[in-house]
């Protein structure tokens, strides 16, 4: 396993400070956790601030493990600087994919409604004060009603975006490293491990569940695919144009 490097020694401190900070501070969710863009508890922070908040003991440190991981041996190809870059718009590109996909559910869901004689101001005005109405269960279903809800209350949080970037990268530089993780004991080439892991989590996701957490819900999925995808991006033009050089660094 590779030492730790200066840029995710720093990201590993301030990710763990978030967390203590929210534990002994739990309002500070209200603040730096990314609320979907038309809740009021939206803030234009939030998209960064977001992947340094975390839901629990397991969700850090299965997280913080992929990042040192993962991480060091990139910012080993890469240098701080790069490195960095490429974290943050891993991040942000997993919270532009998950407000996007939010925004699809909620406004299909608000489209019935409004389709069915509801009010829409009625209707941002109810969720606004953390309420909805019965009648709207009638009209939607148990299942539109959860994806309106769902991506009008709750809040995403984690690094998980940035980290299936991370992953997506590191198959790029070393397809044929073997993995072996905690959960996986067989060793399994990156190339096939990393599509893989996507596919899994994608499918379990529309199950309403998650690889982490059989039975979960609210496992932000899309927000994975969004690393995943704005990292699979970013590596083919860097393959594709290598900085005018002839070498990836």
């Amino acid at each position: 396993m590779n030492n730790i490097t200066p840029v995710v020694k720093q990201l590993l401190i301030i990710n763990i400070i978030f967390f203590i900070g929210s534990q002994l501070v739990p309002i500070a969710d209200n603040y730096f956790a990314l609320y979907y863009f038309e809740n009021p508890m939206f803030k234009f922070w939030q998209p960064l601030t977001h992947m340094f908040m975390h839901g629990g003991i397991a969700h850090i440190f299965f997280n913080m493990f992929a990042l040192f991981s993962f991480g060091s041996a990139l910012e080993h190809f890469w240098g701080g600087k790069k490195f960095l870059f490429f974290y943050i718009s891993c991040g942000l590109g997993a919270a532009l994919l998950h407000s996007g996909v939010n925004y699809y559910q909620f406004h299909s869901a608000l489209n019935i409604l409004v389709e069915n004689g509801t009010n829409k101001a009625e209707v941002f005005n109810i969720l606004a004060q953390g309420k909805y109405n019965l009648q709207w269960e009638q009209i939607l279903g148990q299942s539109e009603l959860s994806n309106l809800l769902q991506s009008y209350n709750v809040p995403a949080v984690g690094a998980s975006g940035a980290i299936y970037g991370l992953l997506v990268a590191f198959a790029f530089m070393v397809p044929n490293a073997e993995l072996s993780l905690m959960f996986i004991p067989i060793p399994i080439k990156a190339k096939y491990f990393v599509p893989g892991i996507l596919a899994i989590d994608l499918f379990l996701g529309f199950k309403g569940s998650s690889i982490f957490g059989a039975g979960s819900t609210g496992i932000a999925h899309f927000a994975h695919i969004g690393g995943a995808l704005t990292g699979f991006i970013m590596m083919w033009f860097w393959k594709k144009n290598q900085f005018n050089h002839n070498r990836w660094n």
